[in-house]
């Protein structure tokens, strides 16, 4: 059977006036499948009886479930989702001072191999589809609510996988998020992290999207990137420049540089430098350092307190906007870099809510 969520608007029209249902019943249908995240049709209880077994005779409705929440000590909430083939990713909320932040998986695994990323060793398994990256903030935004009251104030790609391998369904994901008849995120709150795809960043410029762009850089030379990041043996740093100075002409979004400081690798003050010069290339709004998280498969260590402590002063001599992003749910396996669907059989469970 189709699946409901693959229809415009428009198709619902169309659906419920062959239906013979009043034309007000397709907004409302509207409203529970992208607005109030319903997870049936049993739910939608403004819809008679009748028209909802109809529709769950006409239409497959697949969801996300969740399996499994565990909480970090430091209040980080990770989600283990099962798709409906039965392949898993995971979500994580992000509690940092006045901040919920949601970080979202786009695809299950990644292709790019990052050798310092968990998710890299898993290979990829698929893309997901608009609905399950949407499920994936709707059931964050459930759990801040729960959890602090009030919705989140952030949302970033930032979970497995590629999200411009992906562009398609990550665009349509956040077509309904920020909808006023979805769950109207502003796009001025939402990140998109990608790896360096330039040819999908000139994409993002001539579709002139609304969202901030983080860069994925963790070296600045091409000869260290390369090293950790294949993709980069195909979008060198210069080609990486053109496309986001290409970006930043079209949209004058916010560009935002993540690196990840890996000890003996790429915390030297000649990394330093190396990254004062690229930083000048563009207007960069910050320079976010992120402490390693370790993975099991990575040889890499995080850089020592006293090196790191270093690369930021020097960094801030040159004027560069830095700022440390400490580990948030490393105890958890919900750190940057981590998620790899481990699960601690010691760590603090939730319950799962409507699921």
């Amino acid at each position: 059977m189709p699946n409901i969520r693959h229809l415009s608007f428009a198709d619902i029209q169309e659906y419920v006036n062959r239906s013979g249902e009043p034309a007000y019943r397709a907004r409302q249908l509207y409203a529970w499948l992208w607005q109030k995240h319903a997870v049936s049709f049993a739910q939608m209880s403004d819809l008679p009886q009748s028209f909802r077994e109809r529709l769950a005779s006409d239409f497959a409705f697949p969801v996300l479930q969740i399996e499994i929440i565990q909480q970090s000590l430091d209040g980080t909430v990770k989600c283990l989702f099962r798709l409906n083939d039965g392949k898993t990713v995971e979500g994580v909320l992000i509690p940092a001072g006045d901040r919920l932040t949601a970080c979202v998986s786009s695809q299950a695994g990644c292709s790019l191999g990052c050798t310092f990323c968990a998710t890299g060793y898993l290979g990829l398994q698929r893309n997901l589809m608009a609905e399950e990256i949407f499920d994936q903030v709707a059931y964050l935004n459930e759990i801040a609510l729960q959890q602090a009251g009030r919705r989140l104030t952030n949302i970033v790609f930032m979970g497995m996988g590629e999200p411009l391998l992906n562009y398609k369904q990550v665009m349509l994901a956040i077509e309904k998020i920020t909808s006023s008849e979805g769950l109207a995120f502003s796009s001025r709150r939402i990140t998109v992290s990608t790896a360096g795809i330039t040819k999908m960043i000139y994409r993002l410029a001539d579709d002139q999207v609304k969202f901030n762009l983080a860069v994925s850089l963790h070296a600045a030379t091409d000869d260290k990137r390369s090293q950790i990041m294949p993709i980069n043996q195909s979008n060198s740093t210069a080609r990486l420049i053109e496309a986001l100075q290409y970006f930043y002409q079209l949209t004058h979004n916010e560009i935002t540089i993540e690196y990840i400081l890996l000890k003996d690798f790429n915390d030297s003050l000649e990394d330093a430098r190396a990254l004062v010069k690229l930083y000048r290339k563009l207007p960069f709004k910050v320079v976010n350092l992120i402490e390693y998280n370790p993975v099991p498969a990575s040889p890499f260590q995080r850089a020592e307190a006293s090196t790191t402590n270093q690369f930021i002063t020097y960094l801030q001599k040159q004027h560069v906007n830095v700022r440390l992003r400490r580990s948030r749910g490393a105890d958890i396996d919900a750190a940057c870099g981590q998620l790899a669907n481990v699960v601690h059989p010691d760590a603090t469970l939730l319950h799962a809510g409507r699921q």
